[in-house]
């Protein structure tokens, strides 16, 4: 599907993003196998979650819709009842994790565990991005896994059993690596013990420490005993990530006032607004409240002056799935901003460098290709143009947002793709843009 977007004479108005994604993921899975039943409310029901409850189910959980939700009244209420840590039942037919690279290496996690075979795979896209890092792990652990090319690539055949726990030095900082040996952790005799090179969204271990897990962690260290869980209500707070494309909208327009409301405003997950900061752009952070566990705020944004900064180091697993509307916003600031250490963007749903800097300087951005990230020197004015988001849902939305930015009419071709993770992304455009 092809999306046309004009510019913007102005962007203004309250924004709801839909549920995390990260937590909802973890909500429905960790739910599954704790005892009792739970809701989970304001569920982000995009392509990504829809592969999640599809594992999920294909493992015998029941999960449903529940229109009379206890939690807070949010849309989009799932009831999970859990079948404990040994009661899910062996899969019928390979799971589908469909594009999520998520449910891919939480639910290996899962099925590292369990003692029946079990085969897991996705579309091609999910097929040809690295296994590899969750597959040695989890041998070390006394799973045996399988997969092509060395047992780097989906799909994965997975025989689990009994595991031991080990103490792993994690090669890259990763949210979905950690969460996936986690998992594994509450299932393996003895201590499973993680140092971490940087940190990354600590998403699973507050969810599990709330669900009753023995969890401690010391500085980059994290370490999970077996336990059991006990179900447990969850609100997902709103996706950071989907709010990150209205506040660099706001920050970038030069008539705008957006406030993006309930907002995650977890410390793991604020990277984005952390180099916001940096640029200049006047963020500020209202109303701040926790719930289950999880922090949320207001954030509300007019429009800034911004400057360009360097964005490397450890910040980058912070901030990783806001690269490309970062780069956007850097394209409206006094000076250059350089994107290093990024390399792990290469092999997200797209090559998100490559895809960022094609969309940026097919609308006249002055954007430089590098091997982990990329160089972006503020100050050329965009306009309309033809672009592609690659199917990857961050390179669509990324675009939309410069549609509105530049001068005429931008298409964005594969807008579909906007689903994966904000099913109402056009619609929100739609509102904060009509005079």
């Amino acid at each position: 599907m092809n999306r046309h977007i004009k510019s913007a004479d102005r962007i203004e108005g309250d924004v709801v993003p839909p549920g995390d994604k990260s937590i909802s993921h973890r909500a429905a899975l960790l739910n599954s196998i704790a005892n009792g039943a739970a809701h989970v409310s304001n569920f982000c029901v995009g392509d990504d979650r829809v592969s999640m409850l599809r594992c999920l189910r294909g493992l015998g959980v029941q999960i449903r819709r529940h229109a009379d939700c206890t939690v807070s009244g949010a849309p989009e209420c799932f009831e999970v009842r859990g079948r404990g840590k040994h009661g899910l039942r062996e899969p019928t037919t390979p799971l589908n994790a469909g594009n999520s690279g998520t449910t891919m290496r939480l639910v290996s996690g899962l099925l590292a565990a369990q003692s029946f075979l079990s085969i897991i795979s996705g579309d091609s896209s999910l097929r040809n991005r690295p296994m590899g890092r969750i597959v040695t792990p989890l041998k070390q652990m006394g799973a045996q896994v399988m997969g092509r090319q060395d047992d780097s690539l989906a799909p994965l055949a997975i025989r689990g059993g009994e595991l031991r726990g080990i103490d792993y030095e994690m090669p890259v900082a990763s949210a979905q690596l950690k969460s996936c040996l986690l998992i594994a952790g509450l299932h393996a005799e003895g201590e499973t013990l993680l140092r971490q090179p940087a940190a990354s969204r600590d998403h699973t271990e507050r969810m599990i420490t709330a669900m009753g897990a023995s969890t401690w962690s010391d500085g980059l260290s994290v370490g999970v005993r077996a336990s059991e869980l006990t179900a447990m209500d969850v609100s997902v707070p709103a996706d950071i990530s989907g709010a990150a494309f209205w506040l660099v909208a706001g920050a970038c327009h030069p008539n705008a006032s957006v406030r993006v409301k309930g907002v995650g405003f977890n410390p793991s997950r604020t990277g984005v607004l952390d180099v916001l900061d940096e640029m200049g752009a006047g963020v500020r952070v209202e109303n701040v409240r926790e719930e289950a566990g999880e922090p949320k705020a207001d954030l509300v944004v007019e429009s800034s002056s911004l400057r360009g900064v360097r964005i490397a180091g450890d910040v980058i697993p912070r901030v990783i799935d806001e690269l490309p509307v970062l780069a956007l916003a850097a394209c409206f600031a006094e000076g250059t901003t350089v994107i290093e250490d990024a390399a792990e963007l290469r092999v997200k749903e797209s090559d998100r460098i490559r895809a960022t800097v094609d969309g940026l300087t097919r609308l006249g951005a002055r954007v430089e290709e590098r091997p982990d990230g990329m160089a972006i020197t503020g100050g050329a004015a965009l306009s309309g143009a033809e672009c592609d988001s690659y199917g990857d849902h961050r390179i669509a939305m990324t675009l939309a947002v410069a549609g509105l930015l530049a001068r005429g009419e931008t298409v964005v071709a594969g807008a579909e793709a906007a689903s994966v993770s904000y099913p109402a992304f056009w619609d929100t455009l739609d509102e904060l843009t009509r005079s």
